[in-house]
């Protein structure tokens, strides 16, 4: 089967992580609420979802969030940048996220609890697994934002320097909330590095 020309690929090839952004470029609410859309298609163990984006949009909250990620120049020039945060207590809220799921018919009431239940045994009094889950999660969901926005026409720049206390302070996060990068998102400036080069598959690739 040749995939070769699909354009998901192009996509791929094409994502930069960008530098410098067009601080006079604006992004509209919907903008952001089909970025996060496409986010959430990504998978999660049991899905669990367990994820939350806060969108930064305006100059003032932009600078805080600077100013929490050690005064990145790309986080308050950036039209948005999202706050992607791992939830940890997810679990706690699964019999609730897969109830449209049982309504359809797809679960039976049995299947359903039985769901619930080896969820919970797998991340209760467990940190560490939900911290783990948690990372895990948020990060495919971001990339799925990342190629959202280059099908969109945008450029993004994944930031994980920042202060996770400042964060939690200054925007509100909830005990649960588990940080794990910034994207931020807009259009790009001039100046910025062209795409950087990958190592040859056969130095990262074993097959067995």
């Amino acid at each position: 089967m040749d995939l070769s020309l699909h354009p998901v690929f192009d996509l791929m090839s094409a994502r930069t992580s960008v530098d410098k952004f067009d601080p006079a470029f604006e992004l509209e609410d919907a903008v952001l609420q089909t970025l996060v859309l496409h986010a959430t298609e990504a998978p999660s163990a049991y899905n669990l979802q367990n994820w939350r984006f806060i969108a930064v949009k305006s100059p003032e909250r932009k600078q805080v969030l600077a100013q929490a990620a050690y005064g990145q120049r790309k986080v308050a020039e950036a039209a948005a940048t999202f706050i992607v945060c791992g939830r940890m207590d997810a679990h706690l809220e699964l019999g609730l996220t897969l109830l449209p799921f049982h309504e359809e018919g797809h679960l039976s009431e049995e299947e359903l609890v039985a769901w619930v239940g080896d969820a919970q045994t797998a991340f209760h009094d467990d940190p560490e697994k939900q911290r783990d889950e948690a990372i895990r999660s948020a990060s495919m969901a971001a990339m799925n934002l990342m190629l959202a926005a280059q099908a969109m026409g945008l450029v993004t720049a994944p930031v994980g320097g920042f202060d996770s206390d400042a964060l939690r302070h200054d925007f509100g996060l909830r005990v649960s909330d588990l940080p794990v990068m910034l994207i931020a998102v807009g259009k790009p400036a001039a100046g910025n590095w062209p795409r950087k080069r990958r190592r040859p598959v056969a130095d990262v690739l074993q097959v067995l």
